[in-house]
Parts: structure tokens; C-alpha cells; sequence
């Protein structure tokens, strides 16, 4: 686990945004954007993970989340960024259309290199910095934040339009996420 966790509130409702090292655009291709999407209905299923919001960017990932469950958020996000690393990590190393196969490979290895905690490949960067979200305003504008970030970035001219995030949620439509907590 990163020292850069500091989940002081078990209870409480947390924005974090996670990278990937390097900043490495790994998530152009939906099948790497499927794993992470999986992996949070099973956290969402099977760990007690509440999700207020996320967003899958080219190279990093924003949540708003709590653990309404046994586990402390910590634990809870801790396992779902070594699982998804493995499996994303695999599933580049399986992928015959992966052009960027070995120069990604060789980017994950350099950054396990330099970990004490990591015995091959590092996919996540160590600094996602959680903060506590206390208020409903506060609330409000991670929220309007992470939903706009595909905006910004050029991706869609709409938040709701954008497929890999909860910003359909929070418009009234669905999204591909099932039991996203609407807080508006």
C-alpha cells in the first residue's frame, strides 16, 4: 500500500484521480477501458464500493467513491488498482494489435524497478492523493470537474456524451455503470 494514502475517514466520500506512470496513454482502446469498468461493477457487487462518479481518461482515472462495507476505502481502492494493474498489464502483453506492446512494457518495468513494493511491472503511479469530499458543494464540484474533464480534453462536446464516465447518469439517462448514486 502507498504512503500516499491518507483515507482519515472510513465513512466518509472521497474523490481520487489516478494515473497511470509515465502518464501513458493506455486507455485509447476500449478493451483496457472494459477491465476498469469491470473491475468497478465487482467492487461496486462484491466489496461495497458506492460510486458517486468516474471518469476514464486516455491516461488516468478520476472516482468519487465511498466503501460502505468492512473495508477501509484504502484497502478497497488498494485492491482494485493491483488487480486492474495485472490485468490490464496482461492483457497489453496478449494483445497482437498493441503496436506500443514493448515500449509500454519497458515504461511498467522501469517504474517496478524503482518500487520497493513491486516485483515487476508498476502500472499506477503511487500519488492519488485522496481527498475527502465534506460538503455538498464540495461534492458538486468534483463531480461537475470529472464529468467535464472529456470536454476539455476535446473528446465530446457534451459531459453526458462521453461512454467511459457516470456524466449520462447525472443527466437523466443511463450510463454503462449500473448503481451510480446520484447526488444532484
Amino acid at each position: 500500500m502507498s504512503r500516499n494514502y491518507k483515507f482519515y475517514n472510513p465513512d466518509g466520500v472521497y474523490f481520487v484521480s489516478f494515473a497511470v506512470v509515465d502518464w501513458l496513454d493506455v486507455f485509447i482502446r476500449n478493451e483496457y477501458k472494459k477491465i476498469v469498468v469491470d473491475s468497478l461493477r465487482y467492487c461496486q457487487k462484491e466489496k461495497a464500493m458506492e460510486i458517486f462518479a468516474w471518469c476514464i481518461m486516455s491516461s488516468h482515472i478520476h472516482l468519487v467513491f465511498r466503501s460502505s462495507g468492512e473495508q477501509k476505502p484504502e484497502l478497497l481502492l488498494g485492491d482494485f488498482k493491483r488487480f486492474t494493474s495485472k490485468a490490464i498489464v496482461q492483457a497489453i502483453t496478449d494483445n497482437p494489435q498493441e503496436s506500443r506492446k514493448k515500449l509500454l512494457l519497458q515504461h511498467f518495468q522501469k517504474a517496478g524497478s524503482k518500487s520497493s513494493n513491486v516485483s515487476n511491472y508498476q502500472f499506477w503511479r503511487h500519488d492519488n492523493n485522496p481527498v475527502e469530499l465534506w460538503s455538498a458543494k464540495v461534492i458538486d464540484e468534483k463531480i461537475d470537474y470529472i464529468h467535464n474533464n472529456p470536454v476539455e480534453e476535446g473528446l465530446v462536446f457534451r459531459p453526458e456524451d462521453y461512454l467511459y464516465s457516470s456524466a449520462a447518469d447525472y443527466a437523466g439517462e443511463k450510463g454503462i455503470l449500473d448503481d451510480v448514486i446520484v447526488v444532484k
